[in-house]
């Protein structure tokens, strides 16, 4: 059974405290407060899609950057296995290390997953566009990986130029 996610558009999004790979501790007060943001969150490091989804993101790094636009990868994969991943992916944005899986909870993203006729619980893959104020403007649900940093940047784009 899918679980159904419970933040919506036009939700502050939850407080929240996670590390990055260099063990600096993230917080929505200070680093996501102010500033446009992307959010991912994403199965495992080095499987197929999240490689993808991470090479499209990093491919697209200057975009956002030029557009104001910070980016956060986060999966229940530990510091050292983000570390690893980011250095050898070359990926300049933080990957933040959800290991006891709160995170993914307050944000509703873990739940029951289905893969070859095998039920287990997991992260869902999802995306979420954040304003300066904190505020979900846009949600990606169930992303397949190819392209959806595109699909990312151009709705980012769409919603800064009716601010």
């Amino acid at each position: 059974m899918i679980k159904v996610l419970e933040l919506e558009i036009d939700q502050k999004i939850p407080d929240f405290e996670i590390m990055n790979s260099n063990k600096k501790l993230i917080t929505t007060k200070d680093d996501i407060i102010g500033k446009n943001t992307v959010i991912y969150f994403y199965p495992k490091d080095f499987t197929p899609g999240c490689t993808t989804e991470a090479t499209e993101f990093t491919t697209n790094y200057d975009k956002f950057k030029n557009n104001d636009i910070q980016i956060f990868g986060i999966s229940k994969d530990d510091i050292k296995s983000h570390k690893k991943f980011s250095e050898k992916m070359k990926i300049p944005y933080e990957l933040l290390s959800d290991v006891d899986k709160q995170v993914s909870k307050k944000f509703d993203v873990w739940g029951g997953k289905k893969f070859m006729g095998k039920k287990y619980e997991g992260i869902l893959r999802t995306t979420f566009l954040i304003d300066k104020k904190g505020v979900v403007f846009k949600i990606f649900k169930n992303v397949k990986p190819k392209n959806h940093a595109n699909e990312v940047l151009n709705a980012f784009e769409s919603i800064l130029k009716t601010k």
